[in-house]
């Protein structure tokens, strides 16, 4: 994949490599919402040093080739059955358990920590709303979405319309996540806390990269195969 390629977009390099995920939120560059922009205009946009940035790639696809590890993440080569069922296994379950946990963990340090740290009212709040978003997400995309990609006779303009629908939630997901980690100053703890406090913040920040790779696998690959089919 030539990267330096002016024409090529953020959820193409990421759909390509998984790996560039982890160096693209280094650079604080939103692939997953923000897969359709391109690559060259987020660099030259955001200020960021093109060389490093083509140079980590690179190395990630060089230990990649160079890897027999890198079998089972072809995700731009899987059927959009195996695609759908990997996304509900991986990125569905994990979400069921880790925003109740999350959501109690809040609930614990906000009672705790509040009076000293007022910005978790904030926090929770707009976890709160994240969950409650993400829970009928979940369902809608179970129940509307992924069993049509097994079926020859689906609607597919009426499949579209919820795509459309499902990729406006993503971005609305993507905001509130940007809006907490500005909140929370990149999840850093604060001296005074204890360690639930400091449980709580990595696991927020685990629920933001689990769904930022959830969200690219379906905006920039899975939903791809119901837009372009005619």
């Amino acid at each position: 994949m030539n990267y330096t390629d002016k024409n090529i977009t953020l959820g193409k390099v990421v759909a390509g490599l998984p790996q560039a995920a982890d160096i693209f939120e280094e650079h604080g560059i939103d692939f997953c919402c923000g897969g359709h922009r391109l690559l060259a205009q987020v660099i030259e946009e955001q200020g960021i040093d093109k060389n490093s940035l083509y140079e980590s790639l690179q190395k990630a696809d060089d230990e990649r080739k160079s890897s027999y590890q890198n079998q089972g993440d072809d995700f731009e080569n899987m059927s959009p059955v195996a695609l759908s069922a990997y996304i509900d296994d991986k990125h569905h379950s994990y979400l069921r358990e880790a925003l109740p946990e999350a959501s109690e963990l809040l609930n614990t340090i906000l009672r705790v920590h509040g009076n000293s740290h007022r910005e978790l009212f904030h926090v929770y709040k707009l976890f709160g709303q994240l969950k409650t978003d993400l829970e009928q997400h979940l369902l809608k995309e179970e129940t509307l979405v992924f069993p049509s990609y097994g079926q020859t006779h689906s609607d597919i303009n009426e499949t579209r319309v919820v795509i459309k629908e499902l990729m406006e939630e993503h971005d609305a997901a993507g905001d509130i996540l940007k809006e907490l980690r500005r909140i929370t100053n990149d999840y850093n703890i604060p001296d005074d806390v204890c360690g639930t406090f400091e449980r709580t913040y990595v696991k927020l920040a685990e629920i933001e990269k689990d769904l930022h790779r959830h969200i690219h696998l379906e905006n920039n690959i899975l939903f791809l195969e119901k837009q372009n089919n005619q």
